[in-house]
């Protein structure tokens, strides 16, 4: 037994070692498509991923749906460019907005995979949040994605599950609906 315990330590602490550990806070978002992975920017977005991770404690996001899809329907899904949008809709009334932590002061932009607040006026995002698929950047401050050019605030950015994004988007919508809502079994840290 001892042979087998100084044999195998040295494999154990290898393994431990080679295990690559995020220096950001880590989400998932399980969906009945499959899992997206992303990490949360606190040095640039502090107020935004406290916010997030603070609905993700208290189980906002469990039984919700992405509901809202941009896409162009002529592009294939492997080319098409857009964002999918989920949280709790309707907002819930006793969640008050967060401060806008806009792309210019935090110095993200909204590249693929990019996480941002949902909002309709600075300071008004709760728990509504997209994800950004293809080059978004019209949607960061100075640019020409919202009526008052302060864009919206990005705070994170998916590592793994690009491709369940992807297929969300390629699902069947009405408009910028999705024709049946993509469930958001949770979200978890």
């Amino acid at each position: 037994m001892k042979r087998f315990i100084i044999y195998i330590w040295p494999v154990l602490f290898l393994f431990s070692c080679s295990q690559k550990k995020s220096e950001f806070p880590l989400i998932t978002i399980s969906t009945n498509y499959g899992d997206i992975e992303a990490e949360l920017y606190p040095a640039k977005a502090p107020k935004t991923v406290s916010a997030f991770l603070s609905y993700i404690d208290k189980g906002f996001y469990k039984n919700t749906t992405f509901y809202r899809v941009l896409k162009d329907e002529e592009m294939p899904t492997d080319y098409n460019s857009g964002l999918i949008q989920g949280g709790v809709w309707p907002n819930l009334k006793t969640v008050p907005g967060i401060e806008h932590e806009a792309t210019n002061q935090s110095g993200l932009t909204h590249a693929s995979g990019t996480l941002s607040m949902a909002r309709t006026g600075v300071g008004t995002a709760t728990t509504e949040f997209f994800i950004c698929i293809g080059d978004q950047t019209s949607l960061d401050a100075g640019r020409s994605g919202t009526q008052d050019s302060l864009g919206f605030a990005a705070f994170g950015k998916v590592i793994r599950g690009m491709s369940i994004v992807r297929k969300i988007q390629a699902t069947k919508s009405n408009g910028d609906q999705f024709t049946e809502k993509i469930k958001i079994i949770d979200i978890k840290n």
